[in-house]
């Protein structure tokens, strides 16, 4: 049986245990944001609701298709096995968006050029991968929280001029949003915190 001197102490490292994972996770998030190389993509709107969370601004992007033709490793049996990770290396364009210039299945067969960055995604498992398709890998940002109110109205405005979303890429690929703009104008920008 515990004593009370025990127990206060198994209660205090555990919590200190909680607080350096959630620390970890949030310092790791903060360190793309900070560090990531930064790319601007234009978005497509889908959808402004989640019931549970409030307002937030549903984005696909033009790298949210990837011609099949363009993955240069495409696997002999033709469909897309469980989660499969795909390397996608984006070039800028002359309008300032990035945009897909080749992928992969798996790793990259070499490091990206300077004026080049690669985006990891994951793709869902039966996709046809034969030459005259496309696929969706999902990046993990997808999905963009606002202030409540204000998904509809962004929302709407994205139906009629073009937003982007400002990107920041670690170098193993792992993307965080960094914000989302109207044209050259910012309108939400994510803390570091």
């Amino acid at each position: 049986m515990m004593t009370g001197k025990r127990l206060i102490i198994s209660a205090l490292v555990l919590g200190l245990i909680q607080i350096g994972f959630l620390s970890w996770i949030i310092a790791g998030r903060a360190a793309i944001l900070r560090d990531g190389k930064q790319v601007l993509l234009r978005v497509e709107p889908i959808d402004p609701r989640d019931l549970l969370r409030g307002d937030y601004v549903r984005l696909g992007y033009e790298i949210s298709r990837i011609p099949v033709k363009l993955i240069a490793n495409v696997p002999a049996g033709k469909l897309s096995s469980d989660d499969t990770s795909i390397v996608v290396r984006l070039k800028q364009g002359a309008d300032g968006y990035w945009r897909a210039a080749a992928a992969w299945f798996g790793q990259a067969p070499a490091p990206a050029a300077s004026d080049e960055t690669d985006i990891v995604g994951h793709v869902a498992e039966g996709w046809d991968l034969s030459a005259a398709t496309t696929i969706a890998p999902d990046y993990g940002i997808e999905r963009f929280y606002l202030p409540e109110g204000e998904g509809m109205a962004i929302q709407n405005d994205m139906r009629v001029r073009p937003f982007g979303v400002r990107v920041a890429i670690a170098a193993n690929g792992t993307a965080q949003i960094k914000a989302l703009m109207d044209g050259d104008k910012t309108l939400f920008e994510e803390p570091l915190y």
